[in-house]
């Protein structure tokens, strides 16, 4: 009975491994979940990379004033003042352009994955909707972000 035990004992450790068994050219097991990605400051989504218009393009501007009245204003003033969701005022100078942009397209994963996004969920306590913005009316929206911010449009 007692060799039974052993041989029971000798073959779990076997089968499990230790750290006896593995060679100097081993690697170290790897991890079954997905690495994390470094939090870059430009959020979660397709955008990675916007070109900043300087000075701001006026049509770019009104279209993304048109965008903040229709779906936007309601929750967002043009101020620091928070209503449903944080104020504006300042926004570029907080967040990346592409951060931005990111949360307006893809709110969904940036308010399950990144870390600023769910911050602002935990100080607004409220999920920002999906307004279906596409990348171009994001830029738009952008642009009318910055002119908020006091950067200067051109014709």
């Amino acid at each position: 009975m007692q060799r039974l035990v052993i041989f029971f004992a000798l073959a779990f450790f076997t089968a499990c491994g230790s750290k006896s068994s593995s060679g100097p050219n081993t690697p170290p097991p790897q991890s079954m979940v997905a690495d994390e990605v470094a939090d870059d400051g430009k959020g979660i989504g397709e955008v990675r990379e916007v070109s900043l218009n300087t000075p701001l393009k006026q049509d770019m501007v009104d279209k993304g004033k048109a965008i903040y009245e229709m779906k936007c204003a309601a929750c967002h003033k043009l101020s620091d003042q928070r209503v449903v969701g944080p104020g504006w005022k300042g926004v570029t100078e907080r967040r990346k352009p592409e951060w931005i942009m990111n949360m307006a397209t893809n709110v969904d994963i940036m308010l399950e994955k990144d870390p600023a996004a769910q911050e602002l969920l935990k100080q607004c306590l409220v999920r920002m909707p999906n307004q279906n913005l596409t990348v171009g009316d994001a830029r738009d929206v952008l642009e009318f972000m910055y002119a908020n911010d006091g950067h200067e449009a051109g014709q």
